[in-house]
């Protein structure tokens, strides 16, 4: 599974409400009463969800020396659905319709004909599925870091979210608080005493031709400022060209980073499209520079971190701080000391990110990003 070997990818979410200090038998049961095929979400569509021991698609087996790894739970979830394709079920329906509507003078159904034709193809569609020719499964790891209080879910797709979030909320009486950067942001607003001073923020323009303004990809259900991600990856950019690859962070540790491999920018206003670069180091070419000219911001970025010698290879997505493709270097644990080492690595992956994020949350609510925005940013890309 992608926590214990291998790279990675996932979202976080902060859980709250669970009141033991550990993992125990009883929770162990409740796992084993909501396994897979024994749960079904409230969903109207045919949709089944449960979770797995976590070794591979059929794994209904748990238990504490299993799945309990370095105070976290390692188990998986698993989404069966049965639904016939929609183009197979378009394609009925036109059968259906030309069959009733043929001796018709005006060559078109009727009203009442288009119900009939509707009530068939559903009933077919019914039968088809009771096959079980279309029933597909997917499963997604989880880790859930009873230190950190934290869920890493190895997936991403509102769907898969929406339907593991619900699981695992009714199994074991807990809310989950999905993780963005606008989320970071303020609880390090709330750790520091500045809420007033986030609370001030809105979204910069970066470009000599733009004024400041919301972005177009913004989540309006939002109550958190989540373009602080984008914001993020603009000064991280600039610092690693004109000024230091290396930063200092809270706990007075210093984490070298890097950006590489891979970057996406988006324009904020929904008008110049969007762009994606792959180079070793692709901030350093000519393209990268004039989309950030045009007013582009990055969505999504590569990059190298190292902190107190651990490396970390990832790609960062900006406003939800989604990780994919990372690599951490314990991949090759085989016994259980080496699983520990690489959950503490995952661990601090996620610190690492925040952290350095922290840093430019400092610098954002200060008096000098004016100063930072008007001159060291359009400098940058001149």
């Amino acid at each position: 599974m992608p926590f214990l070997s291998g790279s990675l990818g996932f979202e976080r979410f902060s859980v709250s409400g669970f009141d033991t200090q550990t993992f125990s038998d009883e929770h162990i049961e409740k796992l084993q009463q909501a396994a897979s095929g024994k749960f079904v979400t409230t969903n109207t569509e045919n949709v089944q969800v449960g979770f797995l021991g976590g070794e591979h698609l059929f794994d209904q087996h748990f238990d504490l020396g299993k799945n309990l790894i370095n105070d976290a739970l390692h188990v998986a979830v698993r989404i069966d659905t049965n639904q016939v394709p929609s183009a197979i079920r378009k394609a009925w329906m036109t059968m259906e319709l030309s069959a009733l509507a043929k001796d018709n003078s005006s060559g078109r159904p009727t009203k009442a004909q288009r119900q009939e034709a509707k009530e068939a193809v559903e009933a077919r569609c019914e039968a088809e599925a009771a096959t079980g020719k279309y029933r597909k499964m997917s499963q997604f790891p989880i880790l859930w870091d009873f230190r950190q209080n934290l869920l890493y879910f190895g997936g991403s797709g509102a769907s898969a979210i929406s339907h593991c979030s619900d699981l695992f909320e009714r199994t074991f009486d807990v809310e989950l608080s999905r993780i963005t950067a606008g989320s970071i942001a303020n609880e390090w607003a709330h750790q520091t005493g500045l809420v007033a001073e986030l609370d001030d923020l809105f979204p910069s323009a970066f470009a000599l031709n733009q004024r400041d303004t919301d972005l177009a990809w913004a989540n309006p259900d939002s109550r958190f400022p989540d373009f602080l991600g984008n914001e993020f990856l603009m000064w991280l950019w600039w610092m690693l060209e004109t000024e230091t690859d290396t930063f200092t962070l809270d706990d007075d540790t210093e984490v070298t980073a890097m950006l590489t491999k891979t970057l996406s920018l988006e324009c904020p206003l929904g008008e110049h499209g969007k762009e994606t670069i792959s180079a070793e180091v692709p901030t350093k070419l000519a393209e990268a520079i004039q989309a950030i000219r045009s007013g582009k911001l990055p969505r999504k970025s590569g990059m190298t971190l190292v902190r107190q010698g651990q490396q970390f290879d990832l790609v960062l997505q900006a406003e939800t701080f989604a990780i994919s493709g990372a690599k951490i270097h314990c991949d090759d644990a085989d016994d259980a000391h080496d699983i520990d080492l690489r959950i503490d690595a995952i661990r601090m992956l996620g610190e690492t990110v925040d952290k350095l994020f922290h840093a430019f949350c400092t610098r954002r609510v200060s008096n000098d990003w004016s100063h930072d925005k008007a001159s060291h940013f359009q400098v940058a890309v001149a």
